[in-house]
């Protein structure tokens, strides 16, 4: 296990386990949790070993809570906005790792929790976890990327809804609005969470890798545009080594063995 103050980090059987470990403060986000957890995307990044990421938050409360209070209302506007670009490149990070990362979603999600969430690749939330953007009601708006990305996941109406009411919704309501893609019992969330991951590590890296780079790009794109990119992409993946091992293993009625290569 790595050693950090705020984060958790232990990498095994291919998944890199982060876990947000400010339980005292219901895994509030302050500056230095957000510098560990950068650090520890650059080691899941960088270890090769590590073929997906499971991140969750210390406690049964709380995934994350927000940001931290004390740090937000010393901001100017200056500090503010190189507040909000450095949670964006950090989230930036996660989203565009070029591994799958589930978020296991413990308990409260809230403002930038919510926003680091909505930046993993697929969300798992415990029947008892709650969500949402409330940085209205303190006179601010989602700066981490919470009101594009939320926008992009759930639809604009539903992205203004909760960003402008500040609201909170449960697990059931994520789930049907697209937020989260899977809810389960509070004692069953790591379980189920380690076994999504182990789904994709099972599967080719970069045909994984690939497949996310479309869907994130695509989305910027217009249709013929992102169509040309997703060939594009499909050409490289017939390219490796793992295409060749995937089609011989499913003519050969055999597991599969990719190497990410």
């Amino acid at each position: 296990m790595t050693a950090f103050e705020t984060v958790l980090y232990e990498a095994s059987g291919g998944v890199a386990l982060v876990t947000l470990n400010r339980q005292q403060v219901l895994n509030a986000l302050n500056a230095k949790l957000l510098g560990e957890l950068e650090r520890a995307v650059a080691l899941a990044r960088e270890d090769a070993s590590v073929k997906a990421v499971l991140l969750t938050g210390a406690g049964e409360k709380a995934f994350a809570a927000g940001a931290d209070i004390n740090e937000l209302a010393a901001l100017g506007p200056a500090e503010a906005t190189a507040f909000a670009e450095r949670g964006q490149r950090l989230f930036a990070s996660i989203e565009h790792l070029g591994k799958p990362v589930v978020a296991a979603i413990n308990g409260f999600a809230l403002g930038g929790g919510c926003e680091l969430a909505m930046a993993c690749t697929l969300r798992v939330a415990a029947g008892t976890a709650q969500m949402g953007q409330p940085e209205v009601n303190l006179g601010v708006i989602p700066g981490y990327g919470g009101t594009q990305r939320l926008t992009r996941l759930v639809g604009k109406g539903r992205a203004l809804d909760l960003v402008l009411t500040g609201r909170i919704v449960k697990a059931d309501e994520a789930l049907a609005m697209g937020l989260v893609n899977r809810v389960v019992p509070r004692e069953e969330l790591l379980d189920a969470a380690r076994q999504l991951a182990g789904i994709l590590v099972s599967k080719a890296p970069l045909a994984l890798r690939y497949a996310m780079e479309a869907v994130h790009r695509g989305l910027e794109m217009g249709l013929e545009d992102a169509f040309a990119w997703e060939a594009h992409l499909f050409g490289l993946c017939a390219a490796t080594r793992d295409m060749k091992e995937g089609t011989a293993a499913f003519l050969e009625k055999r597991k599969p063995s990719f190497e990410g290569r």
